[in-house]
C-alpha cells in the first residue's frame, strides 16, 4: 500500500534511495531531503511494506501570489502505477489557492502536465551542472 503525506518529519535520507536517474551531477540524499525540508510545499509517496520514499513533488512559493513546481519524480520500479499523477493531483489542489501556478518541463511531458490543467509557455532556463549538490566542484 502507498501513503501520501504531506511532510518529511520523519523522514531520513536514507528513505530518499533511487531518486534523480540519468541527472549528470544528482544530488545526494542528504541533499535531496534539504532540498525537501526547504520547499514551500511538498508531497511524498511511501511504500508502506519498505517505509521508503518511492516518490515525491515540490513547490516553491512567495506564499501569495505565486508558486513553483520543480520537481515530480517517481522511482523507476514504482513508475506506471499512477503515483506520480496522484502526488500532481494533491500538489495541484495544494496550489489552488494561487493566482499562477509554474512547472517547466521536457516538451515530451507536456501532455501529461496538460491532464491538470497546465499549458505551454515560453520560458528561458540556466542549468549550472556542477553546482547541482549546492557546491561547485
Amino acid at each position: 500500500m502507498i501513503k501520501y503525506i504531506d511532510n518529511v518529519d520523519n523522514i531520513s535520507s536514507d528513505k530518499l534511495k533511487g531518486f534523480f536517474v540519468g541527472w549528470p551531477n544528482p544530488p545526494s540524499e542528504e541533499k535531496h531531503l534539504e532540498l525537501l525540508k526547504k520547499s514551500a510545499y511538498i508531497w511524498v509517496a511511501i511504500d508502506d511494506e519498505t517505509d521508503m520514499v518511492i516518490g515525491f513533488i515540490n513547490a516553491i512559493s512567495d506564499g501569495v501570489i505565486s508558486a513553483y513546481i520543480p520537481l515530480l519524480e517517481v522511482v523507476p520500479e514504482y513508475q506506471k502505477r499512477g503515483i506520480g499523477r496522484k502526488l500532481t493531483e494533491k500538489m495541484v489542489k495544494t496550489l489552488e489557492v494561487f493566482y499562477m501556478v509554474d512547472l517547466l518541463c521536457d516538451e515530451n511531458m507536456n501532455d501529461y502536465y496538460k491532464k491538470f490543467d497546465f499549458f505551454s509557455a515560453n520560458a528561458m532556463i540556466m542549468r549550472n551542472y556542477d553546482r547541482q549538490n549546492g557546491e561547485s566542484s
